[in-house]
């Protein structure tokens, strides 16, 4: 396998970069939060100051000698309070001071002594929200007296103009935490996570280069988090798959080595068929009495043979899908499975299966777990075997029963294993393998259901699906 070095993500497609934007949009999104109420806030406190200085302008004209003062002074008052007309209402008397000219029309009168919480922040949006300067009427109690009431008549533009100024400085602000803070946070990704993520992605690179090598396995660090769990999972695994990966070499070389021992096996057999052909000719008792075990041994030998290389074979299952009548194939499997009972012996074969089931899968496969099946019943001595099935849904189960001595407990252990699931002298258990690889390959699975009495009979049930996704 060519060695290959892992591609790295550019900064822009990076874990860090993302994170970073995603810590600055938080930031910002917090820093919105805190604006919202400082912003009314500010709209209030405006009202509040500009109530203070109208209130402290009234009480300077209040205490000048005389009756009246002169309109100069008045001017000067409103223009320093920045208003074009105070009212002060207090349980004795009323004062009023208004500019020369006549005050325009009030657009919208604001009573700081009411609103709630959000109706602060809706005006003040509101205020924001506007492109012309509008009148306002303040209507508030005096801080240092509450029995007086004051009112004052300003222009909304400069107090917009100080929030947008406000806002400025706080979207400035900000920004700079939001930079800091996501830097902070870059950095400590990429010192706490991104390091050590791209020293395991090394190592499976390198792993999978070359799997044998042991000096390419991965050294896990003594962390006690999150990241030191995968490197020492990662190590066990990769542990686990070179060992695996060494076996399955060896027994790829075995097999190898045995499907060609078969292969010449099968052609010294077939010529020792030819040779049983022509003894069982001879009119001889002895030669009688010795045949029958005799082609027996050979039969035996020619099934390990043919199941043997079948299983080979069968290393890389591609089904071929059509669609077709269930009851129509295991009809021809049992006048298939009919020809393989010994001499003497017969099975009955009941064919259950409702006409209407249909089933998209490989035929040829599906014949073949079939006569597995039925061969096995056979093998075990079984003498009636029913082929049953249900469709449920997007499912087909096809149960396979007969009524043998059933299987042993050391044989339900290693019931799918190659050449270790055979509960019979002298046979390969490669045929429930079979099974169960073609049904896998299929997406489907086969088990063996569990019945009231274990020591009667066997009950198969593969399950495979009706109809395939396109």
């Amino acid at each position: 396998m060519p060695e290959t070095q892992p591609h790295q993500p550019g900064f822009l497609k990076g874990l860090s970069f993302r994170l970073l934007l995603l810590t600055m949009f938080f930031v910002m999104i917090a820093e919105f939060l805190i604006w919202a109420p400082s912003i009314s806030r500010f709209r209030k406190v405006y009202f509040e100051e500009n109530i203070i200085r109208a209130h402290l302008s009234m009480l300077a004209v209040e205490i000048m000698p005389g009756e009246k003062i002169g309109k100069p002074l008045e001017e000067a008052l409103l223009f320093h309070t920045a208003a074009y007309g105070i009212v002060v209402n207090s349980p004795d008397r009323r004062m009023l001071m208004v500019s020369k000219e006549m005050p325009p029309k009030v657009d919208l009168t604001i009573d700081i002594t009411k609103g709630s919480f959000l109706s602060w922040i809706k005006d003040a949006f509101s205020t924001l929200a506007q492109d012309k300067n509008r009148i306002l009427r303040i209507i508030g109690k005096s801080t240092k007296d509450p029995k007086v009431l004051v009112e004052v008549l300003i222009d909304e533009a400069p107090m917009r103009d100080a929030m947008w100024e406000y806002s400025r400085r706080i979207l400035n602000l900000s920004i700079i935490i939001s930079l800091f803070t996501a830097s902070l946070v870059f950095v400590s990704l990429q010192w706490v996570m991104v390091r050590p993520m791209r020293r395991i992605t090394k190592s499976m690179a390198m792993f999978r280069a070359a799997p044998e090598d042991v000096t390419r396995m991965i050294i896990p660090s003594q962390r006690s988090d999150e990241i030191g769990f995968a490197e020492r999972e990662l190590a066990v695994m990769q542990e686990e798959l070179r060992a695996a990966l060494q076996q399955k070499t060896r027994l790829a070389a075995l097999g190898t080595a045995v499907a060609k021992v078969n292969h010449d096996l099968r052609n010294s057999l077939a010529t020792a068929v030819l040779a049983s052909d022509r003894l069982a000719s001879i009119d001889d008792p002895e030669v009688k009495e010795v045949m029958p075990r005799l082609l027996n041994a050979i039969d035996r030998a020619v099934n390990l043979c043919s199941q043997t290389l079948n299983f080979v074979s069968d290393a890389n299952l591609q089904p071929e899908l059509s669609i077709f009548s269930l009851r129509d194939v295991v009809t021809e499997a049992g006048a298939t499975v009919g020809s393989f009972a010994p001499e003497g012996a017969s099975l009955e074969w009941e064919n259950a299966v409702p006409e209407e089931i249909e089933i998209e899968a490989d035929r040829e496969h599906l014949f073949r777990i079939l006569t597995n099946l039925g061969q096995n019943s056979i093998e075990a001595g079984a003498d009636h075997l029913r082929i049953g099935a249900v469709l449920d849904g997007e499912w087909v189960s096809i149960d396979v029963a007969d009524d043998g001595p059933g299987l042993a407990a050391e044989a339900k252990e290693k019931l799918f294993q190659p050449f270790a699931g055979s509960a019979r002298d002298g046979g390969t258990g490669l045929g429930l393998v079979i099974v169960h690889d073609i049904a896998r390959a299929h997406g489907g699975d086969v088990e063996l259901l569990e019945a009231e009495n274990a020591t009667k009979g066997a009950t198969f049930r593969i399950k495979l699906p009706a109809r395939r996704d396109n």
